[in-house]
Formats: C-alpha cells, sequence, structure tokens
C-alpha cells in the first residue's frame, strides 16, 4: 500500500511537468513566431517609378467615338447605370478591346475565377497591341495570385502594384495580430479607366458573384458608366493612389518573373476561355446590344447636368489635424443634408453609429422622406455587420426612418425591374448608392458603416440628373415590397416585425425571416462586444 501511494502521485507529477513543459514550449514558439511576424519587413528603396494618366486620349477610337456627343453638350458628363452583370462584364471587356492607350484598374478584390480571368485575358490582349496597362490591386488576400501578379508586371506594357502589402514569406495570421494598425487600411475603390476618356465606377469587385457568374451567391450590385468632365477626375484620383507609398510593385515582394511565367500564365487564360463556364461572356461580347453599341460608339448616355467625383486620400491612415474635413462621408453629407424630400440609401452593410442615426433622424423629423435598404441577416455575408446595425433598427423605425432588408429569395418579378436586384434566386445586396430628392445620384464604393467611413479609402460620383434619379427612385418605389422586408415596430410591444409581399398576400415574421436561432444568438453576442469601430 505504502509502495502504491508513492507510485501513482509520482507518475501524476510527471504528467503534470510534462504538461506544462509542453505548455511552455508551445508559448515560446508562438513568441518567437510573433517576434518573426512583428520584425518582418517590407522591402525599401524599391523602384517605384511614377507615372500619370495620359492626356491625348481624345486621339484614340474611344476618344472620337464620344467626341461629337461630348461636343453637343459642353461641360457636361454622360452617365448610364450598369445594373445587370452581364451587361457590367461586357462594359469593361469592350472598353479594353478598343482601348487605344491605357486602362487603370483598381480593385479592392480581383479573384482568379471565370470573370476574372476573362477580363485579364482582355487585359493582356490589349497590352499586347501596345496599350499601357496599370492595375492596382488591394493585397487583402495577399500571396493568392503572386504568380499572376509578377508574370503580369513582367510585361514590358504591363504594371502590377498591391497596395498595403503584407510581407511575403510571414504568416498572414501573425501579421494581423503584429501589424494590424498598418494592415487595417484597406483600398476599398474600385474603378476601371481607358484612354482617360471613359470610365466604369461603382461597387463591384472583379469576381463571379459579382457578375451573375456564380451558381451560389449573386450580389445585387450597381455601376455607373462615365464619359466626359467626369473621367479625369477619377483619373486623378487613381494617380493619386498608384503614386502613393502604399503601392509595391508587385515585382518588389516576391520572385521576379519573366517571360516564360507570363507565357504560361496567357495559355492558362487561353485555355479557361474554352471553359463551358466562360461561354455565355464570350457569346455575350459577340452578340449583347451593349456591346454593339460600345462598339459603334452610339451607346446611349444621359447628361449630367453637374457631377464630381469624391473620394478620401490616399493618406486617409495618417489622420492629420484635419482628417475628418478631407474624409469622403465629409464632402458627401451636405448634399445629403440640402435635402428637401426625399432620401433614399442603398448599402449592404449599414451601421450609422450614434452620430449618423441622430442625423437620419433629424432629416426624417423636418419632414425629408428617408428610406434605406440593406441586407437581412439571412442576405448579410458578414453577420457581425449585422450585428452591428440592428442596435440602432429601433431608433431609426422610432424617428420615421423607413428601413428595408433585402429579401435573399428574390422574386423574378422584383429582378426584372430593379435596378439594383439582377441576379440568381440567392442574392445578397452589394450596391452603394443614394437618390436626392429624385434630381441627384451617388453611386460608388462606399458603404455607410465605420469601416468605410473611418478606416478604409473609398471613391465614388455625385451627379445632377433628374431622369436617372427619378427612374431610380420609380423602380425603388414599384419593387422595394416584393424585393425586400418592410421593417416596423408593434404598436403594444415595440419589438420588430417584418412584412413582406408574395403573390398579392402580405407575410409578416416576428423573427429575423430565414434564420435559426443559434445564428440570431451569435448576432446577439457580438452586439455585446465592443467592434462597432471596426465593423
Amino acid at each position: 500500500m505504502h509502495t502504491v501511494r508513492k507510485t501513482t502521485p509520482r507518475k501524476e507529477s510527471m504528467a503534470v511537468n510534462f504538461k506544462r513543459a509542453h505548455s511552455w514550449i508551445l508559448l515560446m514558439v508562438g513568441i518567437n513566431l510573433m517576434w518573426a511576424a512583428g520584425c518582418a519587413k517590407l522591402p525599401v528603396n524599391i523602384n517605384r517609378p511614377p507615372s500619370s494618366a495620359i492626356t491625348d486620349g481624345q486621339e484614340t477610337l474611344i476618344g472620337r467615338h464620344y467626341s461629337a456627343q461630348l461636343a453637343d453638350h459642353d461641360g457636361k458628363s454622360g452617365v448610364f447605370l450598369l445594373g445587370n452583370g452581364l451587361d457590367a462584364f461586357v462594359a469593361r471587356a469592350i472598353l479594353a478591346r478598343i482601348a487605344g492607350a491605357s486602362i487603370d484598374v483598381q480593385y479592392y478584390m480581383f479573384h482568379q475565377d471565370t470573370v476574372g480571368q476573362q477580363l485579364l485575358n482582355e487585359l493582356i490582349r490589349a497590352a499586347d497591341r501596345g496599350v499601357r496597362v496599370r492595375m492596382l490591386i488591394d493585397d487583402i488576400y495577399g500571396g493568392e495570385a503572386d504568380d499572376v501578379w509578377t508574370a503580369l508586371d513582367s510585361h514590358p506594357q504591363m504594371e502590377v502594384r498591391l497596395f498595403n502589402p503584407f510581407v511575403r514569406g510571414s504568416s498572414k495570421n501573425l501579421q494581423w495580430i503584429t501589424r494590424f494598425g498598418d494592415l487595417n487600411y484597406r483600398m476599398h475603390s474600385k474603378s476601371f479607366t481607358v484612354d482617360n476618356q471613359a470610365t466604369i465606377l461603382g461597387g463591384r469587385n472583379i469576381g463571379d458573384e459579382y457578375f451573375d457568374a456564380s451558381p451560389d451567391l449573386a450580389f445585387a450590385d450597381l455601376d455607373l458608366f462615365a464619359i466626359g468632365p467626369v473621367v479625369p477626375e477619377v483619373s486623378a484620383a487613381f494617380d493619386e493612389y498608384w503614386n502613393s507609398d502604399y503601392a509595391y510593385p508587385a515585382s518588389a515582394l516576391t520572385q521576379t518573373a519573366g517571360a516564360e511565367q507570363l507565357e504560361a500564365i496567357k495559355q492558362r487564360l487561353d485555355e479557361a476561355s474554352r471553359q463551358e463556364a466562360a461561354t455565355v461572356y464570350i457569346e455575350a461580347l459577340k452578340n449583347s446590344d451593349l456591346a454593339q453599341g460600345l462598339l459603334a460608339g452610339s451607346a446611349h448616355f444621359k447628361w449630367a447636368e453637374e457631377a464630381m467625383v469624391i473620394h478620401d486620400s490616399s493618406e486617409k491612415k495618417a489622420r492629420e489635424e484635419n482628417w475628418k474635413e478631407e474624409l469622403l462621408i465629409s464632402k458627401l453629407w451636405p448634399y445629403l443634408d440640402r435635402a428637401s424630400e426625399e432620401i433614399i440609401i442603398v448599402s449592404p452593410y449599414f451601421i450609422p453609429g450614434k452620430k449618423g442615426a441622430d442625423a437620419l433622424c433629424t432629416l426624417s423629423q423636418r419632414g425629408v422622406k428617408v428610406r434605406i435598404l440593406t441586407n437581412s441577416l439571412a442576405s448579410n455575408d458578414v453577420a457581425a455587420v449585422h450585428a452591428g446595425y440592428s442596435k440602432y433598427r429601433k431608433q431609426l423605425l422610432g424617428c420615421g426612418v423607413a428601413l428595408y432588408e433585402l429579401d435573399e429569395r428574390i422574386t423574378e418579378q422584383a429582378e426584372a425591374h430593379f435596378t439594383w436586384l439582377k441576379g440568381l434566386d440567392k442574392s445578397s445586396l452589394h450596391a452603394k448608392t443614394m437618390v436626392i430628392d429624385r434630381k441627384a445620384m451617388f453611386v460608388g464604393s462606399m458603404n455607410l458603416d465605420p469601416r468605410s467611413l473611418q478606416i478604409n479609402n473609398e471613391i465614388g460620383i455625385l451627379f445632377l440628373n433628374p431622369e436617372i434619379a427619378d427612374d431610380s427612385a420609380r423602380n425603388f418605389d414599384r419593387n422595394i415590397e416584393q424585393a425586400a422586408f418592410r421593417l416596423s415596430l408593434d404598436p403594444d410591444k415595440g419589438d420588430i416585425t417584418w412584412h413582406t409581399i408574395k403573390q398579392g398576400e402580405e407575410i409578416v415574421y416576428h423573427t429575423e425571416p430565414y434564420v435559426g436561432f443559434w445564428k440570431r444568438l451569435v448576432v446577439d453576442i457580438i452586439r455585446l462586444l465592443p467592434v462597432e469601430s471596426q465593423l
């Protein structure tokens, strides 16, 4: 018995000591890894030759296409909306095909999927015929396409720069911990500008889900196609980002590629063009009315009496003394604040914050009809954002602001007519737009959430065209009840209810539609966390 009593504690002691040693080793390994990630540095003294938009684009085919229309509308910008995903792809691809001098591409995300590969193919073909192509891509998914970016960067007519990059060869997850203050700042702007004569700007990243090409998810999105005086303004914004210290040549971050790697990428993209998934896009480039109109220079523009590009500074992260005055929202808000009748806001990620909610309530209480469309919990691809937004619903509803949340199961009727809801059966809202008094409209990359407003850099165009603005508002009026849930407050309990119309019958939900208990619980927990400023 005495022996047994001595042996058992000894084994336990050995086990405890082993666990402690194991934990200590893991802790030390973790500390060393974090130290290594923290010590990892971006390259210095890199070759970053400055460049700027071309100034002779009027002599290109695109410039000649639109010169007569622009001359007839002196000082005005021509615009039209791209609500349909296929049209949005066609517009970009055709512009690349007829580009004569330059293409400037700026995106938060550029996926290597069907749409991404088709557009890359068009960009390379343009570069092969002598067009200067500048690609500025945020490095949020750093390293996923380094072989592509470095290969393209080796092309004599192409330059690829990555905005605010991660250090290669070091754990990305650990860098998020050790470099969070730096890496949290992202370039969320999106633009596609050709010959400094035509631009496409809006909410779409480059990826299947933004162009109705994904079988799983369709982002309902919106772009603006523009010619005229606003185009050089977009180009100037691009140049500012391109020449920023945050923009690193792809070849400076990883191993330099050569002609062999470039040829391999070309072959890969050519093969992708022959796949079945690409067929619909290839055919659209041949047969769509929009394609034919752009090729012939006969696209039907609406003319903006006034138009201006509004964007954040590329140095937004520096937050100098007067940084709030330079924010996109600070420049845009005065136009919203001057509304006398109506504001329609479409924002997929909507977290107004206390100041924003109070400001919207002030507008509503002085008689402005404020209506907001955002994602429902079911359609939102970022549940944490919904948690941030849900805190302000009762206040907004209580002061007369109308709230609508996208029904992910959009009816065919709504899809056919609603400007922002062109997609598949399961949709998520991604368009970022505003209509002011049915006279002016804003289209851009900015969500109304703390991340877009305070952290990331954004861009958009505010333009005055009552025909487009009124048409967009009428589409909203006609289809919003079928495309989205209308929220209201129960007069007795003060709880939120969700209303929708299906086949002429009103359906009322008393909990978040299409969402189970556990997802609602997760959102409720997130609401308690102090993370709103990062959403």
